[in-house]
């Protein structure tokens, strides 16, 4: 089967005006497969969402037929998840072009918000989630990063990872959680986000995951970075949410969103409620 999105308008994520980066137009491909060996249901999520910081110029979706497919929203309504029914071999060839207009400033000069102050939706971002246990790193964090907070606590806490992390490819696996890549000390982006998440909320700061599609990311794959929620300086008392890379591969402005979630459990590319037999992927993201 063959899918063609239209594109949606642009609007603010606040509803006020505000200055936006210049339109980045990223092309992206996804192709992967699986098998089941009986009927199995599956969900899926890696299409570029539709959002505001984001439009969709463009799309194709091929997929092989299955016995149910059915469109659900994912976490936060940020882009869609695909409820499949598969018994068999399932072939997936993704390829859309999105213009990326996000605001990118300064996250050091951001103050943070008090919690009595945030937003409903940002709470579950404080809490603990599967892969980041964050009440466990609250006395690290306050005494590592002491007399920051805000945008320079997540600053200091990007560099930290920097610079006691080893970007290594096949250091993790899917059960590896932020407090096994602190003690090891080495990972792949999924592990950075993890961890830069769960001290971030260590330090009262909500943050989530990010699934992404990101030029420069090597070897090509699909990416993972975090996003915190600071203080917006556009409307009084309001609060945003703000992209970081922990292993400096992606930039802001070129980073289209998949998806977001309390961590990598939220938000997998494919997640199969049955044994199934993964046959790899390839991933690009480039500029055009």
């Amino acid at each position: 089967m063959t899918e063609s999105r239209a594109s949606e308008p642009e609007v603010t994520e606040t509803g006020a005006p505000c200055a936006r980066s210049p339109a980045m137009p990223v092309t992206v491909t996804a192709r992967f497969a699986f098998t089941t060996d009986a009927p199995t249901d599956v969900l899926l999520q890696f299409e570029a969402a539709a959002i505001p910081e984001q439009r969709i110029v463009s799309s194709e979706c091929r997929m092989s037929d299955a016995d149910h497919l059915a469109r659900v929203t994912a976490e936060d309504d940020i882009g869609e998840r695909i409820w499949l029914d598969v018994n068999g071999r399932f072939e997936v060839a993704y390829q859309a072009v999105v213009e990326v207009r996000r605001i990118v400033p300064d996250i050091t000069a951001l103050p943070g918000l008090a919690p009595h102050d945030l937003p409903g939706e940002a709470v579950k971002y404080l809490l603990d989630s599967r892969y980041c246990p964050a009440d466990s790193f609250q006395s690290f964090v306050g005494s590592e990063f002491d007399g920051t907070s805000g945008g320079e606590r997540v600053e200091a806490i990007r560099r930290w990872l920097a610079e006691n992390l080893v970007y290594a490819s096949g250091a993790s696996h899917s059960g590896t959680g932020a407090r096994d890549t602190f003690v090891e000390r080495r990972g792949v982006c999924r592990d950075y986000a993890h961890l830069l998440i769960t001290m971030a909320r260590a330090s009262a700061i909500p943050a989530r995951y990010v699934a992404c599609y990101a030029p420069g990311v090597e070897p090509p794959d699909f990416h993972a970075v975090a996003e915190v929620f600071l203080a917006d300086p556009s409307i009084a008392g309001g609060g945003a949410w703000y992209l970081v890379d922990a292993t400096g591969m992606a930039d802001p402005a070129q980073t289209v969103k998949i998806g977001v979630g309390r961590d990598a459990a939220d938000v997998s590319f494919l997640t199969s409620f049955g044994d199934s037999e993964f046959h790899g992927a390839t991933v690009s993201a480039r500029i055009t």
